[in-house]
């Protein structure tokens, strides 16, 4: 690439870096200045005049920004005051002197199970009302992202291990279908009433405890409500939010995937047919829409959680979060405060770990009191074949309805050899069809390889560009497009990874006349290996303390079918009437699965905390796969966890034995050890001890001592290290646990006592784990305690790293 071209891409990146904190004026200003450059780039003009018109518009937007800096213009701002126990009174106080100064400013007041208030502010406004008594954080608006059947079955029959048949059917997951009065609340974009996952046939009268609404809009009215979907509510602010109503589906779809009735004869356009059910059909469903076009703003977030702590909810679904690497502490991030609040009251919250794998550290949602779901596989694939002109069939993947002929008759073009004459472009940009390129005459008609090096562009861009120049079918060379399969409708578009790539870029550079064809796709289920943690979930170590192992489980996010809106007419093929169920991935799509779970332990274990329930889930998780061997990511390697946690999560039999209770005291030790002062734990909790304080020397390990289900040390440095932990027995009998341990070479594990002794009077006991290392570990080091009686399994992982 021409070295003027490297330094306007690098103002590029700058634009984009300093964009972040743009009003919309000056993003506007940033958009042109991107759009200018992109075209000049494209067409091959003058580099020098690319590079100066590049410098000249990111100047532009630095002085308008200066200006508006010395402006001090309004922003939107979040003030948080902590428990509703301990500072209404300054909450009066500060609303009623903004109302004074600003009239309409405030866009939220919180004010159920915690305080404080969104609103239009200045900087130097935001930055006194900060000092003001009895606020905790005030903080930017923050815009979070959304984190975009056959799951069931398989989780249902995939364990990976051996149960006892005798083990009580408490836990099983048979009876999920029965109504029960356990709700689940969704924040997301929303949902589509009239799907049939939401039917409320078998339902009795709402709960009692139920004390939520409804809400009307032009296109929501509160018949769209039942005894299933029990309630609707949508938050304003921000703008392009106006009615309950799912118009993106991602809502609709994480909805019946946590909850959703049974549906027989559910598919997408008949790929996957099958029954469609939610995690938990039994449970009722509560829809905060809190997103929208734009993303989800924070403020709405937080609405949305006062309003269903105080609605009644027992458990909360999140799929959405914040960019990897964004890590405000935990006073400035709307989901950490709101699920802190939501726990507090026995809520069981769970987020989704983000899409920004595989790299490390990119975990999202990472606050202890939070579920944190990872993203596999399911034993489903969906194939789309490709056969050559030589007769050789290579099993590609995506989902596409093209109606090309059975046999290799189009003439298959590898993108070098429809390079166009453009001597800015090179035969990298033509094999990785950048789509200007390549010769349009050349393309049209034809079916076109590609390869997918380049990361400028995206799939969809490529697909969009090749598909106007005229091309009749593409075949794409990526093992992450192959991974997950997406939808390209009509066009016959088929995904291959890159061994199948070479033999196929072999074949088309031999021969004279390459020739091929691709086959509308197939669902192929019983698929090995299964499940395969995907590329595109989120990693640990946690970016806030690497002495809380996240994320938690991981479970089925790729390629699902569930309910979509059946006025969607994007996903719709020509000539068909919009699909009732559509395909995604994500770990938006996990996160609902585990949502699900969640709510059918609570309707069998009405009593217990949203601890007791995530340590039921992550110490039944398996570590194997449908072949009986360790779980893979999707490039081969052993899954660990930092991939998965705890494991894939295991629906039936779910036997936990006993489990470990994370109480809010030892939250708000961690508050302590992350160097939290006490006045403002104070402020934050209800349930603040009166003789609580926060240790003066914190131990080295103080977080790691935390009563999780999972260990985490870091800064290990060989010498002896230990943490405690206690265990509730859940069983009604008097039994016996001894302990096994999973330890790599070079870091000695040692548990004692060996043996837990359980009676009518003790039920509660505790063991200590004492690690020792001959040398300075030089790689995270991973492994597991398991508790057995020989009848139940009680496994956590822990993570040793000298980091």
């Amino acid at each position: 690439m021409p070295t003027s071209n490297s330094q306007a891409l690098v103002l590029l990146f700058l634009s984009l870096h300093y964009s972040l904190s743009l009003s919309r004026l000056h993003m506007f200003i940033l958009y042109i200045n991107i759009h200018v450059c992109v075209c000049l780039q494209q067409t091959g003009k003058n580099m020098k005049g690319l590079y100066f018109l590049c410098s000249l518009m990111f100047v532009t937007c630095l002085l308008a920004e200066i200006k508006a800096d010395e402006a001090d213009n309004d922003d939107v701002y979040i003030v948080y005051m902590g428990s509703a126990a301990t500072t209404r009174n300054n909450h009066n106080l500060l609303l009623t002197s903004l109302a004074e100064r600003k009239g309409n400013a405030v866009l939220h007041n919180y004010q159920n199970s915690f305080l404080g208030f969104a609103a239009h502010l200045t900087k130097k406004e935001a930055d006194d009302i900060a000092r003001k008594p009895g606020v905790v954080s005030v903080f930017p608006d923050p815009v979070l992202q959304l984190h975009t059947t056959r799951s069931w079955d398989f989780l249902k029959y995939h364990t990976g291990v051996e149960f006892d048949s005798r083990h009580s059917p408490k836990y099983n997951v048979s009876s999920s279908n029965a109504a029960s009065d356990t709700i689940i609340g969704i924040m997301d974009t929303g949902i589509w009433p009239e799907s049939e996952s939401f039917n409320d046939e078998g339902f009795g009268s709402i709960p009692s405890k139920w004390k939520g609404t409804c809400m009307k809009s032009e296109d929501f009215t509160t018949a769209n409500c039942n005894r299933k979907l029990i309630g609707a509510r949508y938050y304003t602010a921000g703008g392009g939010i106006n009615s309950p109503r799912d118009h993106s589906g991602h809502g609709t779809h994480v909805a019946s995937t946590a909850a959703g009735n049974t549906v027989h004869n559910a598919s997408y356009y008949g790929l996957a047919m099958g029954s469609a059910k939610g995690g938990f059909p039994g449970s009722r469903i509560a829809t905060y829409r809190v997103c929208g076009a734009r993303g989800c703003k924070g403020s709405n977030i937080l609405a949305a959680f006062d309003d269903a702590i105080e609605d009644g909810v027992d458990v909360l679904s999140l799929s959405l979060g914040s960019s990897a690497g964004y890590g405000p502490n935990f006073q400035r991030d709307p989901i950490a405060i709101g699920s802190f609040h939501a726990t507090e009251k026995g809520i069981t919250v769970v987020c989704s770990a983000g899409n920004d794998g595989p790299r490390r550290r990119s975990v999202v949602n990472v606050a202890p009191w939070i579920l944190t779901v990872a993203a596999s596989s399911i034993d489903r694939d969906f194939q789309a074949d490709i056969t050559l002109g030589d007769k050789t069939v290579v099993k590609g993947g995506g989902i596409n309805f093209g109606e090309l002929q059975k046999s290799p008759v189009y003439p298959l073009l590898y993108g070098i050899a429809i390079k166009g004459n453009s001597s800015y472009y090179d035969e990298t940009d033509a094999r990785n069809c950048i789509p200007r390129a390549l010769d349009r005459d050349k393309v049209k008609g034809n079916i076109v390889l590609c390869e997918n090096e380049d990361r400028l562009y995206s799939t969809k861009q490529k697909l969009a560009g090749i598909k106007r120049l005229g091309a009749i079918g593409i075949v794409f060379v990526s093992d992450n497009a192959r991974a997950v399969a997406s939808s390209y409708g009509s066009f016959a578009m088929a995904t291959v990874n890159r061994n199948d790539g070479k033999k196929i870029i072999s074949y088309a550079k031999k021969h004279r006349n390459p020739k091929a064809t691709i086959l509308p796709t197939v669902s192929v289920t019983q698929y090995k290996p299964a499940p395969v943690v995907a590329y595109f979930s989120a990693r640990g170590p946690s970016f806030a303390t690497k002495d809380v192992l996240k994320p938690d489980v991981a479970a089925p996010g790729v390629a699902i079918l569930a309910s979509w809106p059946d006025n969607d007419s994007v996903v719709k093929l020509a000539g068909k009437n919009p699909p009732h169920f559509f395909i995604l991935s994500g770990t938006s799509m996990a996160c609902p699965h585990v949502s699900g779970l969640a709510a059918m332990i609570k309707s069998q274990n009405p009593n217990w905390s949203p601890s007791a329930i995530r340590s039921a889930i992550m110490t039944t998780a398996t570590q194997t796969n449908n072949m009986r061997k360790p779980i893979t990511t999707n490039f081969g390697s052993t899954a660990t966890p930092y991939d998965f946690g705890a494991g894939e999560v295991a629906s039936s039999p779910l036997q936990p034995g006993l489990i470990y209770e994370t109480e809010t005291i030892h939250y708000l030790q961690f508050l302590c050890n992350i160097g939290y002062n006490l006045d403002t734990i104070k402020r934050i909790s209800s349930t603040l001890p009166h003789n609580f304080a926060c240790p003066s020397n914190p131990r080295e390990n103080s977080i790691s001592n935390m009563n999780y289900p999972s260990i985490a040390i870091s800064k290990f440095n060989g010498k002896e290290r230990r943490v405690d932990r206690t265990v509730t027995n859940v069983e009604d009998s008097d039994t016996i646990y001894r302990v096994s341990v999973e330890a790599p070479n070079g870091l000695e594990v040692k548990v004692t006592p060996k043996k837990l002794e359980f009676t009518e009077d003790k039920k509660k006991l505790t063991y200590q784990v004492i690690f020792r290392g001959d040398r300075r570990l030089k790689e995270d080091n991973f492994g597991a305690i398991t508790w057995s009686n020989g009848k139940y399994r009680v496994r956590s992982p822990f993570v040793v790293s000298s980091k």
